[in-house]
């Protein structure tokens, strides 16, 4: 997803994206462990992805204690 994507959820969509996130990863990490991983670029995507997300929480959180 774009960045851009992330900043219109709010908090609370960012959370339930974030965990499912981690969830996915955690599940690309097994499948890569047994060798049954197609395409291990997903791994890079998802790790981006959550990257992302924190990164766009942080920004609000930023925002809120400059206030």
């Amino acid at each position: 997803m774009k960045p851009n994507e992330f900043r219109d959820m709010t908090d609370a969509q960012l959370n339930t994206k974030l965990a499912d996130l981690k969830a996915e990863l955690f599940g690309l990490r097994f499948s890569h462990a047994t060798r049954r991983l197609e395409n291990p670029k997903q791994l890079v995507k998802c790790k981006k992805d959550i990257a992302r997300v924190k990164t766009v929480m942080r920004e609000r959180e930023l925002a809120v204690a400059k206030k």
